[in-house]
């Protein structure tokens, strides 16, 4: 079974929790995930079968999409509502228009601190195994993207009001970090309340299985008609098509001179190659120094 099974990953679970159940399930080793979920945070994980775990680094390059509640008047040390209070602020005032004016603020380049509970290492230790020790270390700032942002709905008429919003970000995003800079923009502290990732690698909720409905397919013999083609985690890259010449080369890793290709590619970008039977080959990268289409990863 190769390929990738999209999983609504459920509250209190870990990211490992679940491979180590659909490994089980499957009664297959080679799962990979791309890109952890803390346990408090619901949504699609997509999970690479067999030799579409090569696929991994492919999706967790590609932008991701949350909806999370942000609640003001509130900081903790986990920069969530699991974590112990360190400052509240009663009665906290705070307008639409101002949220607005500083959720539009945050689009583009910008720069977080990873938090102290994250997966980051430090002299070759994980942040969240210092924190738990009650020890803080200087973190550098990383940069990440922001290239959506909208507010969803908001309840601001509270003593710690809420609100929620969407985002669509790059890897390595911490949205328990952008929740709390809000906050700092608002002039209050400010924790995430929830978090849902709505997206993945391009796939979203109506391509997800839960746990449930993954086992009762699998015991009905159903379970393969549901999993996604590995190529669905390079969707964004560029499709050509080659004749049964050409792919047949391709097959075997070989180079393809431009000459073979139904029009030239662009330069340095990845391609995504297919025979003329629509059967995925495998990633290839041009050159146009060389005039030659290489491969990356054939899938034979």
């Amino acid at each position: 079974m190769d390929g990738i099974i999209a999983v609504w990953k459920p509250e209190g679970w870990t990211s490992h929790d679940v491979v180590a159940k659909v490994r089980r399930l499957l009664r297959m080793k080679k799962i990979g995930h791309s890109g952890t979920l803390d346990p408090m945070v619901t949504g699609v994980l997509p999970l690479c079968l067999g030799r579409a775990t090569r696929m991994v680094e492919y999706l967790q390059e590609r932008p991701k999409a949350y909806e999370a509640v942000i609640q003001l008047g509130v900081a903790t040390d986990t920069e969530d509502l699991t974590g112990t209070v360190i400052e509240e602020r009663p009665d906290v005032t705070v307008t639409e228009a101002e949220v607005l004016r500083v959720l539009r603020g945050f689009v583009g380049e910008i720069e977080q601190i990873p938090p102290m509970f994250s997966a980051v290492k430090i002299d070759g230790k994980r942040l969240y195994e210092l924190a738990r020790e009650g020890k803080t270390v200087e973190r550098k700032a990383r940069k990440a993207h922001i290239h959506q942002i909208e507010l969803l709905s908001s309840d601001l008429d509270r003593d710690k009001p809420t609100f929620t919003f969407s985002v669509v970000c790059s890897k390595g995003t911490y949205i328990r970090t952008l929740c709390v800079d809000i906050g700092k923009e608002l002039g209050v502290p400010a924790a995430m309340a929830k978090l849902t990732r709505t997206m993945s690698g391009g796939i979203t909720e109506p391509q997800c299985l839960t746990l449930e409905q993954i086992e009762e397919l699998q015991k009905a013999g159903e379970l393969e008609a549901r999993i996604l083609p590995p190529e669905m985690a390079i969707s964004h890259l560029v499709k050509l098509q080659v004749a049964k010449p050409a792919g047949e080369k391709a097959l075997l890793g070989q180079k393809l001179p431009y000459r073979l290709l139904p029009e030239t590619p662009e330069d340095g970008k990845l391609i995504r190659l297919y025979g003329e039977d629509d059967t995925f080959i495998g990633i290839f990268e041009p050159s146009g120094s060389e005039s030659l289409l290489k491969p990356v990863k054939v899938f034979s």
